[in-house]
Formats: structure tokens, C-alpha cells, sequence
């Protein structure tokens, strides 16, 4: 439950608002976060297992199994296979954000787009049963993590934005006016004070994430790839792990392919 609620606070805003952030930093706990983040992940690919019972002639329960631990799984590999290069990077460009900054920031995110994909999750399982095109469904699947990593990199880098900020510098205060006696001319106005300038986003940090948030994808790709299958072709048998072959983007291809061949 305290998991449930501390995403609950990161989807509302209510941890990465700007006084909250200038107060206490980011304040999430990772472990709390992550743990919440598996099971929603888990529950995603339940929603995807679903396939396997629906399209075979003989319902395949072990590929259930199979998503719920593989989808946690996926996430957590990738994390851990790239987050020391976003460390070595935040570092090398002289970023505030230390290990523990990052880790709770990388927490957050991936429970953004775990939760998007949990609750999209129910429309995957949705079109699993009401199909038989097994490459629509890995389409389909394809485009909800493409959607879910989308919310998540928003997340990313505006939350990032705000904790990299520095602070504006104050502008000088505006000279002061001499009281001039009763009958002489009126001394003119002092200029308006112009409104305080927005913080400064640290651009070198910022970029780091960008270059990083591309090969958290690439890395993900290929870990799913590692990891598959996913959704289990009706054509083959069940099998927790398949042999390396062909790529991620050749397997997207032949599905485009697939798909629009009727």
C-alpha cells in the first residue's frame, strides 16, 4: 500500500511539483516504487499471456507464468545494464544529481511507464481474445510500450528539468527616487522592476538524459528480444526461451509484413 501511494503522489505531481522538489528534492522511495512497479509489470504481462490461451487449440496457462515474471524482469535488466553509464555521464558533465538522486529519479520514471502499461493492459488482453492474427497482437503490444515509454521519458526529462534548475540570478534593485519639493517639476518615474527571470535549466544535463534515454531503448529492445517469447506464435510450441536469431526491428518487420499480406 505505501508503494501504491507514492506512485499515486509521482502520477498526481504531487512529488515532482516545483516547491516540493526545492524543498525536499525528490523524495520517492526506490525500493517501495520498484517493488509496486513488478507487480504492476506482472499484471501487464498476464494481459499478454492471454494470447496463449485464446489463439491455441490447447490453452497454454504456462505462458502466464511466463509474461509475468519475463516483463518484470525486462525492466529491471535494463535498469541495471544501463544505469551505470547514465552515472559515468551525469558525472563527467558535472551534474548536482548523485547516485542516490538518480536511482530515486530512475525509480519514478519507470513506475510512470509501468502504470501506463498496466492500464493499458486490459485493452491488450481485450483484443487477444477477440483475434486470431498473431502478428496484430505483437504490433499492438509493440506500440503500448511505444506509448508507455513515451509518458515515461516526458516524465523523465521534465522532472529532470526541475531538479537541474539553477536558480535565476536577482536583478538589481532599482534606484531610488529623490523627494522633490512642493512646485518644482515632478521627477520622472522610476522604471518598473522587470518580473524575475525563470530558472535555467542545466542544458549538458539535460542532453546527457536524452543520449541516455536513447540507449535505455535500444538496450530494452534487444533485452526483449533476449527475453522472448512474449505473446508464443500458435504455429510453435510453448517454450520459455527461444535461440538468438535475426533482431527486435527484423521481427517488427516481418509483422508490418505479416499483417498487411493478410
Amino acid at each position: 500500500m505505501g508503494g501504491l501511494r507514492e506512485l499515486d503522489r509521482v502520477l498526481r505531481g504531487e512529488a515532482t511539483d516545483r516547491p516540493a522538489l526545492a524543498r525536499d528534492g525528490l523524495a520517492v522511495p526506490v525500493g517501495p516504487l520498484l517493488r509496486v512497479s513488478a507487480l504492476l509489470a506482472a499484471g501487464y504481462g498476464v494481459c499478454m499471456g492471454v494470447y496463449g490461451l485464446a489463439a491455441r487449440a490447447e490453452p497454454e496457462v504456462r505462458q502466464l507464468l511466463a509474461d509475468a515474471v519475463k516483463v518484470p524482469a525486462l525492466f529491471l535488466l535494463t535498469l541495471v545494464v544501463t544505469f551505470p553509464s547514465l552515472y559515468v555521464f551525469n558525472a563527467l558533465v558535472g551534474s548536482r544529481l548523485g547516485a542516490r538522486e538518480l536511482a530515486r529519479l530512475m525509480a519514478a520514471a519507470v513506475a510512470v511507464t509501468v502504470a501506463v502499461l498496466a492500464g493499458l493492459g486490459p485493452i491488450v488482453a481485450f483484443f487477444s481474445l477477440t483475434t486470431t492474427s498473431y502478428a496484430f497482437v505483437v504490433l499492438l503490444n509493440v506500440a503500448v510500450f511505444a506509448v508507455a515509454g513515451g509518458f515515461g521519458l516526458a516524465f523523465l526529462l521534465r522532472t529532470l528539468e526541475k531538479l537541474t534548475a539553477r536558480p535565476a540570478p536577482t536583478p538589481a534593485p532599482a534606484a531610488e527616487t529623490e523627494l522633490v519639493p512642493a512646485g518644482e517639476d515632478e521627477a520622472p518615474a522610476a522604471p518598473p522592476t522587470p518580473p524575475p527571470a525563470p530558472p535555467a535549466t542545466d542544458v549538458g544535463v539535460t542532453a546527457v538524459f536524452r543520449v541516455w534515454v536513447v540507449l535505455f531503448a535500444v538496450v530494452g529492445a534487444q533485452m526483449s528480444w533476449v527475453l522472448r517469447p512474449f505473446i508464443g506464435s500458435p504455429t510453435e510450441p510453448f517454450t520459455w526461451f527461444r535461440p538468438r536469431e535475426s533482431s527486435f526491428v527484423e521481427a517488427v518487420l516481418r509483422s508490418f509484413r505479416a499483417l498487411f499480406a493478410g
